[in-house]
């Protein structure tokens, strides 16, 4: 049964380190509803493995403190990418027809995506439209999530998370593509501002936006 349960145990802690970004052994215990001696066994087969690592945090007058994130190789055990041949693809098409014509292809197809969003989320509340927009987003491969941060009934604040990139391979390369995403949320919710909150590419560990009508 403890062969059963300790692949489980594992990617529950992966997947709370992807959303939280890092955290100490005893809060993991806490959040995951195991013994501290399991998920001490647990992170130190993790961080043999490669998928995880710690910084050490010197709280007070008391011990030192672990503190655990993420390695590289244990965000890539989420969807991060598409295939590697549409990376090989637009960078042939660069040396073929230069970078700035790919960005223009990249751009139409934004566009078109967009659209297709639009399509797709029909005109109901903003509640039922950014819930449509995030289930779309996980049959792409994203970890993606949303909640309310403004109560307000007449004109709701929404913020949509995704904790991975499944387009980071490519972002590396053209970096305009990230740009462009913010402005297919855009078009997807034409009545709605949408603003960044958080970036991957800056060093986060999501990116984030602020979703709300416009006034």
């Amino acid at each position: 049964m403890t062969q059963t349960q300790q692949p489980s145990t594992k990617q529950d802690i992966l997947q709370f380190l992807l959303k939280q970004g890092e955290s100490s052994a005893q809060d993991l215990a806490q959040q995951l509803q195991v013994s501290p001696q399991a998920i001490r066994r647990h992170l130190k087969d993790l961080e043999i493995e490669g998928l995880i690592h710690h910084k050490t945090v010197q709280a007070g007058m008391g011990r030192p403190n672990h503190i655990y994130e993420l390695s590289k190789k244990g965000r890539s055990q989420f969807p991060d990418r598409y295939d590697e041949f549409a990376v090989s693809l637009l960078d042939t098409l660069a040396e073929t027809v230069g970078k700035d014509q790919v960005n223009d292809i990249l751009r139409k197809q934004w566009e078109r995506k967009a659209q297709d969003y639009q399509d797709a989320l029909g005109s109901g509340t903003l509640a039922e439209r950014v819930q449509a927009l995030v289930e779309l987003r996980r049959a792409e491969g994203y970890m993606a999530e949303f909640y309310l941060v403004d109560e307000d009934a007449t004109r709701p604040k929404y913020v949509m998370t995704e904790y991975n990139c499944a387009i980071s391979h490519i972002a590396e390369s053209f970096p305009n593509i990230c740009g462009h995403e913010l402005e297919m949320f855009a078009i997807a919710l034409q009545d709605c501002s949408v603003e960044r909150t958080h970036w991957l590419v800056d060093g986060e560990h999501r990116c984030g936006y602020l979703i709300q009508l416009k006034g």
